[in-house]
């Protein structure tokens, strides 16, 4: 029986493993250092504090638990040997007839890696919950502070980076303060919040159609978004931001610029691309190692169209299942196939019924591009239950402008700072 381990229980290797569960000629292990699969498109949702992070993730145990072939295992991996064919994780070594790289990507902040404690990224539910954090935390010290300038500081939000990401979450943060913590606080007005998106490039969302960036870019300034494009970001502290000559005081920066592959890919002993991508054949193996593929955000496939194809989930959901099946043709003595990425489209959410969707030819936003948004985000969530509880938040959100998860978490995981104080004496 064939050997196949799955490195990474994302979209692309949850897939791969449920393609590969069907076939009982195979034995699957599917390594991840976390035990659930999250849902990265609505992360932000949990960030701007509309979702809680049980809504978009789910156990990979139990997504996995129907294929008796399919075993979990709780890990981190630190090494692959292509020689040995071996993978090194925290548990110990597992052998492989094949193997599937599958791990996602991390945001790169272009050589200025300590930007990282003031502008954090989103890309975990951890990162989500410390941003939802920072954002509360801020709106709390604006209503305590008695200096004008510190209320300014504290009601500045930068978003550095115009991608769907940082658009839907510049987006949401202004819908946060003009709507749903409008009325909790009496010395401060949050309607009066300044919130700035920073974009590098001459125009936000530059892989949607013109017009529609240019749609988007009106419906966030309703939202009392300022949108800063060709404007490049030099410094971030913990005071705020240098955009070229401008100093910018803000306590809230957020991340949303650029990402970079795992770096498990190192290990691979292959091409990579600037970004940390690994160079993938047509049909998803590596240079000289047929028995290897690489899919998701960690790959870089450019035979397509000779640009890389986007970060995005329908590309890591349609490799992990395509190469499952390849697999599957192998160990029929059947030829490889190339892979094809079928572009259904992209869309993005800025607000309360505003959004914008592209499919081929068919532009649209506004209200039915909001629901359309609204009904394949929740199709493509897992389980029934994620499903329903998502819905009716959504539905509570729209109907009362409120939102259910403004909860301030801590890092620290004690219950009261006594305790801290009472350990010190004692020692």
């Amino acid at each position: 029986m064939k050997q196949i381990v799955i490195v990474g229980g994302g979209f692309a290797g949850i897939n791969a493993a449920k393609e590969l569960g069907k076939n009982k000629d195979v034995s699957v292990t599917l390594i991840d250092r976390r035990n659930y699969h999250l849902f990265q498109p609505l992360l932000y949702q949990v960030a701007a504090a509309a979702l809680s992070p049980a809504e978009i993730a789910a156990p990979i145990r139990s997504m996995l638990a129907p294929f008796s072939n399919v075993r979990v295992m709780h890990a981190e991996v630190t090494a692959v040997n292509t020689s040995d064919k071996t993978v090194t994780t925290s548990i110990g070594d597992f052998s492989y007839d094949y193997l599937i790289m599958a791990c996602g990507a991390q945001h790169a902040y272009f050589g200025n890696d300590t930007w990282e404690n003031y502008a954090p990224g989103l890309k975990t539910i951890e990162q989500a919950t410390e941003i939802r954090r920072r954002i509360l935390t801020a709106f709390e010290k604006a209503e305590l502070a008695a200096d004008r300038q510190d209320v300014k500081k504290h009601l500045t939000f930068i978003v550095v980076g115009g991608g769907p990401t940082g658009v839907e979450l510049a987006g949401a943060i202004g819908e946060m303060s003009r709507y749903t913590l409008a009325k909790d606080f009496h010395t401060i007005d949050p309607k009066l919040t300044r919130i700035i998106l920073i974009e590098a490039g001459s125009s936000i969302l530059n892989s949607f159609d013109e017009a529609l960036a240019s749609r988007a870019t009106r419906d966030l300034e309703k939202l009392g978004v300022q949108v800063w494009t060709s404007s490049h970001v030099s410094k971030i502290d913990d005071d705020g931001v240098e955009v070229d000559n401008e100093r910018i005081q803000a306590s809230t920066v957020l991340w949303a610029a650029g990402v970079y592959a795992a770096e498990l890919g190192n290990t691979l002993d292959t091409e990579q691309d600037r970004r940390g991508r690994v160079i993938v054949e047509p049909d998803l193996s590596i240079k000289n190692h047929p028995n290897v593929f690489v899919a998701g955000d960690q790959a870089n496939f450019s035979h397509q169209t000779g640009d890389p194809l986007p970060g995005v989930a329908p590309v890591a959901l349609q490799q992990g299942r395509f190469i499952a099946q390849n697999i599957g043709r192998d160990l029929k003595n059947l030829p490889r196939k190339t892979f094809s990425y079928l572009d259904k489209g992209q869309m993005a959410t800025i607000g309360r019924g505003r959004a914008i969707v592209e499919t081929g030819k068919l532009k649209f936003g506004g209200f039915i591009a909001w629901l359309t948004w609204l009904v394949i985000h929740i199709y493509y969530l897992t389980g029934f239950r994620n499903r329903m509880a998502v819905m009716f938040n959504w539905a509570w959100s729209y109907l009362t402008f409120r939102r259910g998860a403004r909860l301030i978490i801590d890092k620290s995981w004690r219950m009261y700072p006594e305790e801290s104080q009472q350990e010190q004496n004692v020692s």
